[in-house]
């Protein structure tokens, strides 16, 4: 029986992003045991796993973040007894890590992270737009290349074990829409404005009600005040925990979203999802698992995309991508998804 450590840290999307891959492989070789190490907050993603995936946490926010803390742990953990480490991060501190496995004589495999295919999808002068291969496929090669065969059997997180519906239901004879309207970077976020334009429009169809998803502080105050301000719309940020919250989300007939992490717990649990897109691009390779790009809105600019991960600043200036981009569209893009046999242009 093999021991394989599995090491991504961040982002949330793309640790999200490795399920697929993780419990695939793990359903295919029963008998290894696969350990995968990534942030502590992140552990409860993690439901319904094979028994044979475990999880460990590291805190790079606390105890291991100083350079002193971090390699305490990488030391420690490294004299623990696996066959091999695949690192699907390949940053500085997965590279330490690795890197004392190695001294021990394990093997370790690394992920290509297709630097020239992204540079030339971002190029302002060279641009070459056309879809990279997936996240989840770039994370699958590391392991084949390890000696792993299997295909991606993976689903839903509650393949097995269906989801309770733990919904305080407001509104039950509704379409349950769910709106995730933040991400980290400002390029990846439609103008609060425009937000709650959409917000209006979609709260007019007498039945829908709205589930509106963030974080705690200022975007669990923004969320609170627009669902006080419209019909049959309410604020779930902040009130319930990481599980709960994909359980919640697994029982949306849809969610809007940006490009970020709530996009990919959509996709984990099989919900429905219209993307909303701006300095970046479906094509980087950050698109949802196994969905097409058919509801991902966004305008077509020469400048886009300007950023892999929507973190540099508008060359223009006015994150045109964003700004220019009707709420219209994306209330049309969310009602031909819940009801297709409408006219919604109505």
């Amino acid at each position: 029986m093999a021991k394989i450590l599995v090491i991504r840290l961040s982002a949330i999307g793309d640790v999200a992003l490795t399920i697929p891959v993780l419990y695939s492989v793990a359903r295919a070789y029963p008998d290894d045991s696969f350990t995968i190490l990534t942030q502590i907050f992140l552990l409860p993603v993690f439901i319904n796993r094979p028994a044979n995936l475990d999880v460990i946490g590291i805190n790079t926010k606390g105890p291991e973040r100083s350079t002193r803390g971090f390699l305490r742990f990488a030391r420690a953990y490294s004299r623990y007894d696996f066959d091999m480490v695949i690192d699907l991060h390949r940053v500085i501190r997965t590279r330490i890590i690795s890197l004392l496995f190695r001294l021990a004589g394990k093997k370790v495999y690394g992920m290509n992270k297709a630097r020239c295919e992204r540079r030339r999808l971002v190029s302002q002068r060279f641009k070459v737009l056309q879809p990279l291969r997936p996240v989840t496929e770039r994370y699958a090669d590391v392991f084949r290349r390890a000696g792993f065969d299997f295909g991606m059997s993976f689903r839903s997180l509650f393949d097995s074990k269906p989801a309770e519906n733990i919904f305080v239901d407001m509104f039950p004879a509704a379409k349950r829409i769910g709106i995730a309207p933040f991400a980290k970077h400002p390029g990846k976020v439609y103008p609060p404005d425009k937000m709650e334009a959409v917000i209006a429009g979609l709260s007019r169809r007498e039945q829908v009600g709205l589930y509106l998803f963030g974080s705690r502080g200022s975007e669990q105050k923004k969320l609170e005040e627009w669902a006080a301000r419209y019909p049959r719309t309410c604020s779930v940020a902040g009130k319930y925990s990481l599980d709960n919250e994909l359980r919640l989300i697994s029982n949306l007939d849809v969610l809007l979203c940006m490009d970020s992490a709530n996009m990919h717990f959509a996709s984990l649990v099989e919900t429905p999802i219209v993307s909303v897109w701006g300095a970046t691009h479906p094509f980087a390779g950050f698109y949802p698992y196994r969905r097409d790009f058919s509801r991902a809105v966004q305008l077509e600019l020469p400048c886009r995309p300007c950023s892999i991960y929507g973190s540099k600043p508008c060359r223009r200036k006015d994150f045109a991508c964003m700004t220019l981009l009707p709420p219209s569209k994306i209330i049309a893009m969310v009602e031909e998804e819940l009801f297709p046999e409408l006219d919604c242009k109505d």
